[in-house]
Order: C-alpha cells, then sequence, then structure tokens
C-alpha cells in the first residue's frame, strides 16, 4: 500500500476547430515552451467549467451534503444579496448607509467603488450571515435617523461624491455608536462562522481557495492545484474569416453579406496536469486540522466523493469558447492518476521539446519520460491510467473511467491507494 497524500491527475486532451480559451484581444491563449509557442487553456477557465458544470451527473454540487455549500463568485455579492433586498423596507439613507457599511468591510476601504473591489468567493452561509446582520442593523439604523433633526446633504445624497461616485464618509455619532460595535467584532464573528463548518466558506473555496486582501484571516489554502494546459506540439492556427447573411435583404439593397468578420480556430492535443493535496482537501471539507487527515475519527467520505467527481469533470468536461459554431466537446484520451507520499512531479517536461501532433507518439513521449523518472527517483506512486489506444504505461495497470474514479475515492477514504 502507498499513502495517499498526493493525488496526480495527468491528462490528453484533443480539440480541433476550436477557440478554447481567448485573451483579451480575442485570440487564442498561448505560451512559450520550448522554444515554440503552443495554445494554453488558462487554469482558472478549467477551475470555472469544472465548478459550472451543473448538470453533469458528477456536479460537485450534487454530491450529498455539498449542495448547502454553494458559493458565489462577484464584486456584487453585498449589493445583489445583501442590500438591495432591504430597499423596499426602509429609507434610502439607511440603505445607502448600510450599503457603505458591509462594503467597506467585505472588500475594503475602496469596496464603495464597484470597480476598485476585489472579485471575491462567499459561501451561502457566509452570504446569509451578512444578510442577517444587516437586517438586524437597519431597523436600528432608521429609528435613529429619525431622531436626528437635521440631515446633512451628504446624508440625504448617499453619500455621493464628485461626478456622482461614491466615496467613504463619516456616520453620524448616533448611527456610529450603533455599528461600532458590530464593525470591530465583524473580522471575528465571521471567523466563529467559518470555524462552525467547514463549508461555510462555500464548496468552490474549499477546493480552489480564497484570497481576500482586506481581511487575510478569510484566506484559505487551495489543496486542488492547476496548471496551464497547453499543447504538446507547436502551436495549429488558423484564421476563420466568416459572413453573416441578411435573409430579409431586398433586391434593391446592396450586394455581398451583412456582416464580415475574422476568428481565430486552433487544433492540438493538450497536456492538463492536475494535484490534489488530499491531507488539506480532508481539512478544509471537514475542519480537521491538517495533521490529522489519516485519524480513525476524521470521517474522509466527503473528501472522496469530490476526488471522484473531479476526476470525471476533468476527463469529460470541455472548456471552450465559440460553443455554438466549434461544438468543443471531447473526452480525454489519456487520464493517469497517481498515488503518493513524496512531493508530486508535473510530466510537461516530457514535451519541453515538441512532439508530433498525434496522441501515438505523444503517448510514447510521456511513457519514456516517466520511465526515466521512476528510474531516478524511485518514488513509487501507485497508478491507474485510462488509455484510448490502448497503451500500457509503466506500473500502471488500464481502467475504465469509472474504475479509475472509484479507486482514487477508496484511496482517499483509507488514506492509501492499493498498487
Amino acid at each position: 500500500m502507498t499513502i495517499a497524500r498526493f493525488l496526480q491527475i495527468h491528462t490528453l486532451h484533443s480539440y480541433t476547430g476550436a477557440l478554447l480559451n481567448r485573451d483579451d484581444s480575442g485570440l487564442a491563449k498561448r505560451l512559450p515552451y520550448g522554444g515554440v509557442m503552443r495554445t494554453r487553456i488558462s487554469s482558472q477557465c478549467l477551475k470555472r467549467h469544472w465548478r459550472k458544470a451543473e448538470d453533469d451527473p458528477h456536479a460537485l454540487l450534487k454530491i450529498e451534503g455539498a449542495k448547502a455549500a454553494e458559493a458565489f463568485r462577484s464584486r456584487e455579492i453585498v449589493t445583489i444579496k445583501v442590500i438591495d433586498p432591504l430597499r423596499s423596507q426602509f429609507s434610502p439613507q439607511t440603505v445607502d448607509m448600510l450599503d457603505t457599511l458591509f462594503q467597506t468591510q467585505v472588500y475594503g476601504e475602496k469596496g464603495v467603488d464597484k470597480k476598485s473591489r476585489q472579485t471575491l468567493i462567499f459561501g451561502a452561509p457566509e452570504v446569509r450571515w451578512l444578510a442577517e446582520r444587516a437586517r438586524e442593523l437597519a431597523p436600528r439604523i432608521e429609528e435613529a435617523l429619525a431622531n436626528i433633526p437635521n440631515p446633512s446633504a451628504e446624508e440625504k445624497s448617499g453619500g455621493k461624491g464628485k461626478k456622482g461616485k461614491k466615496t467613504p464618509r463619516s456616520l453620524p455619532e448616533e448611527i456610529e455608536a450603533i455599528v461600532k460595535p458590530w464593525r470591530e467584532n465583524f473580522s471575528d464573528n465571521l471567523k466563529a462562522l467559518r470555524e462552525q463548518a467547514a463549508l461555510n466558506v462555500g464548496l468552490a473555496s474549499a477546493l480552489f481557495g480564497r484570497m481576500v486582501t482586506s481581511d487575510p484571516a478569510a484566506n484559505i489554502d487551495a489543496p486542488i492545484h492547476v496548471a496551464h494546459a497547453f499543447t504538446v506540439h507547436e502551436e495549429e492556427t488558423e484564421g476563420d474569416y466568416f459572413t453573416a447573411v441578411d435573409d430579409l435583404k431586398r433586391e434593391e439593397d446592396d450586394g455581398g453579406a451583412d456582416t464580415i468578420q475574422e476568428t481565430e480556430l486552433t487544433s492540438g492535443i493538450f497536456y492538463g496536469y492536475v494535484v490534489i493535496d488530499v491531507p488539506g482537501l480532508v481539512s478544509n471539507l471537514t475542519g480537521c486540522e491538517r495533521k490529522d487527515w489519516l485519524s480513525k475519527e476524521t470521517d474522509r467520505t466527503l473528501p472522496a466523493e469530490v476526488v471522484h467527481n473531479l476526476i470525471y469533470l476533468i476527463a469529460e468536461i470541455s472548456p471552450g469558447a465559440k460553443l455554438g459554431s466549434t461544438a468543443p466537446y471531447g473526452r480525454a484520451e489519456l487520464v493517469l492518476v497517481e498515488a503518493g507520499d513524496r512531493q508530486p512531479r508535473s510530466l510537461a517536461t516530457a514535451f519541453r521539446n515538441p512532439t508530433e501532433p498525434k496522441v501515438a507518439d505523444t503517448t510514447q513521449r510521456l511513457k519514456r519520460h516517466l520511465e526515466q523518472m521512476d528510474k531516478d527517483y524511485e518514488t513509487g506512486e501507485a497508478r491507474r491510467a485510462l488509455h484510448c489506444l490502448n497503451e500500457d504505461l509503466p506500473r500502471s495497470q488500464r481502467a475504465s473511467l469509472r474504475s479509475l474514479a472509484e479507486w482514487a475515492r477508496a484511496a482517499v477514504v483509507a488514506g492509501e491507494a492499493k498498487p
């Protein structure tokens, strides 16, 4: 048996005539590697598609106990989920004061300006807690405002600055007396909520991490590490010139197409790499200390189910822009899962010298590299592999995707993997 401290998932995906991940100019993302340019799919793009695969039978939120751990990723969490529901019940002055208070507590001093906010991910329980606190404070602020004889023009305007831009402002003394205790205890109370149940931060945060610059205590280390996928060969691209015809054009109208545009299409075999830090995953999902991940008292069922479903998602879910015009749907032609106790290592260097854009050639390159790594380092990972060409990889049993995912799930539950 091998201690399953790390799970490594290596994949080969083939796509043709697609635009999987675009940059700011609308072209395919790229990566220079080994002296040639490769087509790239960013890790953020991959993770988003895995997270948002809600209709898939192996969607993460379909795991028992995970639905309550839904999360929201936005710079308008406070606006939409906390403040807007109060607008029909309380005066504009009250709502605007609460808006300033909560935006700055969650997003920092510049939080009143939407463009200055950090895009954050908050769990549904955290959002509910914020909304409850706002509903508690609202009537108290409303009552205090009613007793202030002559509210200033700034209060009436809701704190608008130059050119209508919202700016932080000092609250009236009567209001400050109400919100000061809440503000001072905000971080501690939110931290206590997170400690009540590990998944209060949301499943997405527990898997892929979270960074909150305004509250370092809210930061969460990601136990799932995702590399940018890249083509194992030099980029293969084509400029796609296309037109749109106006079906209702009359004879007297100008001839030709109604719209003429150009986009980019790419083809390629992509190497993907994901590492699951199992102690970190168990800790984030159960609330146990990282060092106690193998304890008999630690229930590793949920982390195991996450790993099981994630392997399906990695193999089957395709990222892609221009879905309607390229149908970029494909499944992995190779999935290699390794379980071991040593520091992970990518197999990307097998493709530093670009290979031929053929799955068979790519597999042989990966196979030789893996054999050499085993000979040099003798790290002894346990392995299972799916390969559509029925290739045997070093010290690896062949498996269907179902049996491969079940093997990984059993490894997390037991804390060790069968060879």
